[in-house]
């Protein structure tokens, strides 16, 4: 076995390591308390690179000693390394190691710098072994990791109640994604079997997706073969921010900007994905289940685009394409049927990898920019910067294509194999022995092009709003006063900043109000950019993402199962929808006008300051303000959700106080009265009484002898 494979436990052990020097040492390292964890996360990278190139099919890494024996279930500390799972861990590392470096800079001079970088080391050492993880177990237990580490960041400046209340809602609806993990692991447990050893169960994604168990659930369980994927999509929906538990995500704003690129691009958002990829061969059991998945990402996309359309906080429009993203991953991942199966998935999968590269370059560049602004985000307020901010200026255009999906940029290549996916499934649906939904793929694929001019729209107004036009720089007072209290659409995500502002030296009146950003800064931005425009080509016409994910275990049981099952005369033609694809040159034509026109309505329209936009938002009336308002969710949550657990909560308390605790001392009120009415008068200390009472009972007793004996 390759000595990388060996060693791959040191991917998130490097990271974790550096996480506990700069938390040990961060009172001696000072402003050099990011050292260890850019240490420790960039060797994780070459690390990662190392298995990329070594590992050509699933192998297991060598478990180092079982981790739990109970009642027949087996959970041993086990990695696995395949393509799927080398191409993630490289994303991660890499575009982690970037973040961190800029963090380094936009940081300086935070009072909680080495508390920042501690829990920056211990999230990608989490996410690293959610990935590596071998089994369900312990891929929930970094899962769970992954969550308390965004809880920390998201509300990283905690002294700010926006930031608070921001972190609590991050942590809270992703518990209620949680709970479906934690019932379908419990699940697995009592239907899966282990084929080799009766009696043993192994949670290991090999023993829980391989043929045998999937038949085994089929013939025995067929509740467990529809539920079990159900709460494991339910899960992704609250990590990966699906409807209907998106809604932490745009206020994870609040944290710092490298905080948001690190869970928006590389960490956090992408895990539901990857759980669901790797999880395929179970949703490929039953196409309801499949075709659940792409509606939600598709909802989800449209939603969180036509949310964008009307935001003015930059990080927020930013903040709701991810979202918007995240549902186009969905789609593909949703579109696995018949012999589509594999390239489906290479299609979700590779949007996530080219997505976090260019994500995680547009809220850098985002950050940069606010940086310069003294805070200040809302691009009501600002505009022209491209001369003041060339570099920022220049690496967010590499970022705005790529997020477009123009040729040659990194989003063109990934986004059209996944608008491919959706059309070959609604032709495979619609054959002979499909499922007969080609219509719903169909208008899947007809709101993905729609979502794709939608993108190309909200992406070009953030640019032109921001870059060109007149120059105009924040008002001083604007940026003391934290962007004004009475603007409602100024005070999003970039609040928490102010702190950060107001605690370091990027305020309005610092030596880097309206000036480029330090190279520290800058030159992670440049090598994204470089990603943002080469990563599509170099992995994608040439085949090396699908070469690597082609040996992937999840693609051949995906497969397996598209073919295993179908009648015999239908072998053939999965067999040939699973072959080799062709580019679909029909469809990059569709998917690119789509992005041209989006782009170019947003340059008649914010190229040049106009009245034109105020006009037409005047004219639209409640569907702009139903936009501008994000259609009013968050009222809704809190008519739907967040009162009528506040009520159950107080009478739950006043019934558990009143009630309960009334019963519970009642009773002890008991014994209490006895003693002192009762018994309390008899123990008196006279012994001439005690004599009496003895007395008095015996007579007592004696009565009683006589009269009913």
């Amino acid at each position: 076995m390759d000595a990388f494979v060996r060693n791959a436990w040191l991917v998130p052990f490097l990271p974790l390591l550096g996480a506990l020097m700069a938390a040990a040492g961060g009172k001696w390292l000072k402003e050099h308390s990011h050292l260890p964890v850019v240490a420790g996360i960039g060797l994780s990278f070459l690390v990662s690179l190392g298995l990329l190139f070594s590992v050509g099919h699933t192998e297991a890494v060598p478990r180092s000693f079982d981790w739990l024996t109970v009642s027949g279930l087996v959970v041993p500390i086990k990695f696995q390394a395949d393509g799927m799972t080398t191409m993630m861990l490289s994303m991660v590392t890499f575009v982690a190691t970037l973040i961190a470096i800029y963090a380094s800079g936009y940081m300086a001079g935070d009072p909680g710098y080495a508390r920042f970088f501690a829990v920056v080391g211990l999230f990608v050492a989490s996410m690293t072994g959610l990935v590596l993880s071998a089994n369900y177990l312990l891929t929930y237990v970094f899962w769970e990791g992954v969550g308390v580490c965004s809880y920390l960041l998201v509300g990283f400046w905690y002294a700010k109640p926006e930031a608070a209340a921001a972190a609590k809602k991050a942590f809270l609806v992703n518990r209620v994604g949680d709970v479906g993990f934690a019932i379908a692991i419990f699940w697995m447990w009592t239907t899966a079997i282990e084929p080799e050893a009766a009696g043993v169960t192994r949670l290991d994604y090999a023993n829980i997706l391989n043929h045998v168990n999937l038949d085994h659930l089929r013939a025995f369980f067929p509740a467990a073969l529809v539920g079990i994927p159900l709460l494991l999509f339910w899960a992704a929906t609250a990590k990966s921010a699906q409807v209907p538990l998106y809604v932490w995500l745009p206020d994870a704003m609040e944290g710092p900007t490298p905080v948001s690129a690190l869970i928006h691009a590389a960490t956090m958002v992408t895990a539901g994905v990857y759980l669901v990829a790797r999880s395929t061969p179970m949703l490929l059991e039953v196409p309801g289940v499949q075709l659940t998945v792409s509606v939600i990402g598709c909802v989800t996309a449209l939603l969180a685009a036509s949310i964008a359309l009307t935001q003015t906080d930059l990080k927020r429009v930013m903040a709701y394409s991810t979202v918007s993203q995240l549902g186009y991953m969905f789609m593909a991942l949703g579109a696995g049927v018949k012999g589509v199966a594999g390239f489906a998935i290479i299609a979700g999968m590779f949007h996530l990898f080219t997505h976090a590269f260019f994500k995680a370059l547009l809220f850098l560049s985002s950050g940069s920019v606010m940086h310069a602004m003294g805070g200040v985000i809302d691009m009501r307020h600002f505009s022209g910067l491209r001369k003041r901010l060339p570099y920022t200026h220049a690496t967010f255009v590499c970022g705005a294509l790529a997020l477009c999906g123009l040729p040659i940029f990194a989003g063109f290549w990934s986004k059209d194999e996944i608008l491919s996916s959706l059309k070959m499934a609604a032709q495979t649906s619609n054959e002979s022995g499909g499922t007969g939904w080609g219509w719903a793929y169909y208008a899947i694929y007809a709101t993905a092009v729609l979502t794709a001019f939608m993108t190309a729209f909200y992406t070009g107004r953030a640019y032109f709003m921001t870059f060109w036009g007149p120059e105009r720089l924040p008002d001083p007072s604007l940026i003391e006063a934290h962007h004004g209290a009475d603007e409602p659409e100024s005070a999003h995500g970039h609040a928490a900043d102010h702190g950060h502002a107001a605690d370091h030296g990027h305020g309005g009146h610092d030596s880097h109000f309206g000036h480029e950003s330090p190279p520290v800064m800058t030159i992670p931005l440049m090598i994204l950019a470089v990603c943002a425009v080469g990563v599509g080509m170099a992995f994608g016409p040439t085949g090396l993402f699908e070469h690597h994910l082609e040996q992937t275990y999840g693609l051949h049981a995906a497969e397996h199962a598209a073919t295993e099952h179908a009648p015999a005369g239908e072998h053939a033609a999965a067999a040939e929808h699973g072959a080799e694809h062709t580019p679909d040159y029909a469809t990059m034509a569709v998917g690119t006008l789509a992005g041209l026109f989006g782009l170019a309505l947003a340059f008649a329209l914010y190229f040049k300051p106009s009245p034109v936009p105020a006009r037409l938002a005047g004219q639209l009336g409640p569907l702009y303000r139903a936009s501008l308002h994000k259609f009013y969710i968050d009222e809704f949550y809190t008519s739907i959700v967040i009162w009528p657990t506040r009520f159950l909560g107080v009478t739950a308390n006043i019934l558990d106080k009143s009630l309960i605790d009334g019963l519970v001392q009642g009773v002890s009120w008991v014994p209490r009265l006895v003693g002192r009415y009762l018994l309390g008068p008899i123990q008196n200390g006279l012994v001439q009484y005690y004599a009496a009472v003895t007395a008095l009972s015996v007579g007592a007793l004696l009565l009683a002898l006589l009269f009913f004996v």
